[in-house]
């Protein structure tokens, strides 16, 4: 039996929990899809073949797949887990170049790949989407198109990161950008990849687009706070935090004190 579990879903990506619990033998019979996908094994194996080519994918191997291929999956081994990474086309575009050529599709999984795929899980469970998760997808991205793409793909120069800093945090500064909800928009409103936003703002400023933002999204809470603001849902809400849980541990991390005790210091 398989099951799919949605970690996050979002209109240019979207992360699964697939788990197959019975033993297939037999190849399945698939339809062609029409994304990008990455899948990583987390344990157990499984067997995929297109165009003829067969390939056996576990914790050391995974794959990249592209629209319109016919796949097959066969499940020998009785049981695995993986990650399923699905992308628009668009924002494959975006970070591979517009007509990448391919290495190939099987994935070796090395320990920087192993890694960059669990910060991609633990940035999930944040409950940051937008930014956490997005970045942490974008850096495991980054690893795969190093690997895959023979071609010369966006994002990797860093020239001219001062200014796409700077006009990032405008946008972030005003609050209420729509671009500004996410890593994705707010790199595809500049013109450039995902990664390349990330990394210039690390290069430029030494922390995340995600700390960054949090930092200011912690100085408006502030301000609101040591105005009166009575509650703690409604400016959760109005900052765009997952919950009320997200902001006070956002604020903790930040300032080491949660917003009950931030409003009684502030008083």
């Amino acid at each position: 039996m398989l099951s799919f579990v949605a970690l996050v879903s979002r209109p240019d990506f979207a992360v699964t929990a697939v788990d197959c619990r019975d033993d297939h033998r037999a190849w399945s019979e698939e339809q062609s899809r029409e994304d990008v996908r990455v899948v990583l094994v987390r344990e157990g194996g499984f067997r995929r073949r297109v165009r003829g080519v067969c390939a056996d994918l576990d914790h050391a191997v995974g794959y990249l797949g592209l629209p319109g291929e016919e796949e097959h999956f066969a499940h020998p081994a009785g049981g695995d887990a993986c990650t399923s990474i699905s992308l628009t086309p668009l924002l494959w575009r975006a970070l591979a170049g517009d007509s990448p050529r391919l290495e190939g599709s099987a994935l070796y999984v090395d320990g920087r790949l192993d890694l960059a795929h669990r910060r991609l899980l633990a940035a999930i469970r944040t409950a940051d989407a937008d930014y956490a998760a997005a970045e942490g997808l974008a850096g495991l991205l980054a690893e795969i198109v190093h690997r895959v793409v023979a071609t010369t793909t966006p994002g990797s120069v860093g020239a001219g990161d001062q200014k796409l800093v700077a006009a990032a945090r405008d946008v972030i500064g005003e609050g209420n950008h729509p671009a500004a909800g996410g890593l994705i928009p707010l790199a595809a409103l500049l013109g450039v990849s995902p990664y390349r936003l990330s990394r210039a703002f690390s290069r430029e400023l030494g922390v995340s687009l995600t700390r960054y933002r949090n930092r200011v999204r912690v100085t408006r809470a502030l301000d609101r706070l040591e105005a009166g603001e009575p509650s703690i849902s409604v400016l959760a809400a109005d900052l765009g935090f997952a919950d009320q849980a997200h902001l006070c541990r956002t604020m903790r991390e930040h300032l080491g004190h949660t917003p009950t005790a931030l409003r009684r210091l502030l008083a």
